[in-house]
């Protein structure tokens, strides 16, 4: 390995000394007497390391680091001072400098010297390498981030033509029970899709703000749903909560299947109120509540239809947490269902 070094020392002799025993090695060492010409020859040619004497002329070598740090060089720079001053080494590692020396007139002062040098250039080395590589994968992530968020904005606006077409096909059916399947099925892929598009404009495109989630896919509920024979008035109310992407296609698809079957049920005769709440109620645990103030359900009650909006519910809610529960009301359907939080990594 050929080092460069830039020896700034104001004894021309030890320089010389050092020039001659480092080229041995197969270094080259340049000899600068005072900052200036340093600066200079900094400026001129390219170098790997820097050694520094304490003691120059008109200045000592504390105040050229401080200079160094200014110009923004940041090349290792190993002190050399002498015996009885190992508190201004110290003093010179803590600013800046990578490693010190304890001049002498032994003989290991110089084999010293240079395993300070190499040292301190293979120490640059690597956290320059290492830097370059943080770097690549910094950009790797950023790419495959993008790629990502790509994917699901192709996603979402597929899944939003697939609805379309279903929705044309409901229109053109004559059957009623035919309508209701293909309206259930259409709100279904409506949550999928509304999912993958929160994951597009999201910041981390493998988690989801649920609580903007839920507010665009009741919207989208409400506009589907819409009678107007029935006026029924749909809210949401939902604490800021972060979810992986599965896991908020769970909680979508089963407010999806909640209000679409109260907005059936709930009312048969007249309009009313649905309110869909999710709340954090500790760092570990959340509550999802969809409600209304309908004709209520039996505890034995016969699922109507297929039966599969009920299924769907069961088995989601299951993976979310402790599974679904309907709550006691004085009127109406009060369902909830538990949400275990995960842990959000910090790395």
């Amino acid at each position: 390995m050929n080092v460069r070094i830039l020896y700034l020392d104001d004894d021309p002799a030890i320089a010389r000394l050092v020039q001659k025993t480092f080229s041995r090695s197969g270094h080259s060492v340049t000899h600068a007497e005072d900052l200036e010409r340093a600066l200079e020859l900094l400026v001129a040619d390219k170098f790997d390391a820097i050694v520094l004497d304490h003691y120059l002329r008109n200045m000592t070598g504390h105040d050229v680091l401080a200079r160094l740090r200014a110009e923004g060089i940041s090349l290792p720079v190993v002190y050399v001072t002498g015996s009885n001053e190992a508190e201004i080494a110290v003093n010179a590692i803590k600013a800046g400098a990578s490693d010190y020396v304890i001049k002498s007139v032994g003989e290991d002062f110089l084999p010293l010297l240079l395993s300070a040098i190499e040292q301190s250039v293979d120490n640059a080395r690597l956290r320059a390498e290492k830097a370059r590589a943080d770097e690549e994968i910094r950009l790797g992530k950023e790419r495959a981030e993008a790629l990502l968020a790509e994917v699901n904005h192709r996603v979402a606006n597929s899944l939003a033509l697939v609805a379309s077409l279903i929705r044309l096909q409901t229109a053109n059916s004559r059957s009623e029970e035919v309508k209701a399947e293909l309206s259930e099925t259409q709100a279904r892929i409506t949550a999928i899709a509304g999912m993958h598009r929160s994951l597009y404009t999201s910041h981390d495109v493998s988690r989801v703000d649920v609580n903007i989630y839920l507010a665009n896919l009741v919207g989208e509920i409400a506009s589907s749903l819409a009678s107007p024979d029935r006026q029924i008035n749909l809210s949401v109310e939902a604490d800021p909560i972060s979810l992986k992407s599965d896991r908020a296609v769970s909680v979508g698809m089963i407010v999806t299947e909640l209000v679409t079957n109260a907005f059936k049920y709930a009312y048969p005769d007249t309009g009313g109120d649905i309110r869909v709440r999710l709340k954090r109620c500790s760092d570990a645990q959340a509550l999802l509540t969809v409600e209304d103030d309908g004709i209520g359900m039996s505890a034995d009650s016969l699922p109507k239809g297929t039966g599969l909006g009920g299924r769907i519910i069961k088995s989601m809610a299951a993976s979310l947490g402790a599974g679904l529960s309907y709550a006691a009301a004085a009127k109406g359907t009060v369902a909830h269902i538990p949400i275990d939080l995960e842990p959000i990594s910090l790395t």
